[in-house]
């Protein structure tokens, strides 16, 4: 495994543009198909349609690839479920369509909840602590939803904030797991109405 520090090695700054897309479509599916172990640069340049020089023009190594996909894709998915969210007015919707736009994205690109779920997680320690740090990102946007809840008195005020967003977190990210670990073989959206509903029967001040 190269051992290039990973220090500093993020999204900013990085030469971006149509074959910086490629390669990172390219990284999931290796990823996704081979393993994170297996993924080798000349794989992952094949499937992107460039030369292996290529991808060292836009990432300083194999692990500079990944932790850039995690960030590029997580960056997109928290816009969407922001944007999303941001049309609901109280915490019940947008705890709703929260859960629905989480498993809607994942569920559109199986690949990527490969890569997600399984493949992000077998990597090496310093690789696991940037990714954790990216994630804050989508750990934010729950904490902010959450306080919202509180200070509108759907959410109980007694509740630790931390405790419910591991809950609400927690749960969705278990639930993907499964769903990537039976083959992606059911309908993981029409999930999100049950699971809303146990999560806000736990947490909700209205029903207690």
């Amino acid at each position: 495994m190269n051992t290039h520090s990973l220090k500093g090695e993020t999204n900013v700054g990085k030469k971006k543009g149509a074959k910086y897309e490629q390669i990172i479509e390219a990284a999931v599916a290796v990823i996704a198909r081979f393993g994170y172990h297996q993924a080798q640069v000349a794989k992952i340049a094949k499937e992107a349609g460039v030369a292996d020089g290529t991808i060292y023009l836009y990432f300083t190594s194999k692990e500079d690839l990944l932790i850039s996909l995690f960030e590029e894709k997580m960056g997109q998915f928290i816009e969407t479920i922001r944007t999303r969210i941001q049309t609901k007015q109280t915490f019940e919707e947008k705890l709703l369509l929260l859960i629905q736009t989480h498993f809607e994205q994942l569920q559109a690109n199986p690949q990527l909840a490969i890569v997600t779920q399984l493949e992000l997680r077998q990597s090496n320690k310093e690789l696991r602590k940037k990714i954790n740090q990216i994630l804050k990102g989508y750990l934010l946007l729950i904490d902010e939803l959450i306080k919202e809840g509180q200070s509108s008195a759907s959410v109980k005020q007694q509740l630790d904030s931390r405790l419910v967003r591991q809950m609400i977190f927690g749960t969705l990210d278990e639930v993907v797991t499964n769903w990537v670990m039976k083959d992606c073989k059911y309908d993981l959206v029409v999930q999100a109405k049950p699971i809303h509903q146990m999560l806000v029967s736990g947490i909700s001040e209205r029903l207690s």
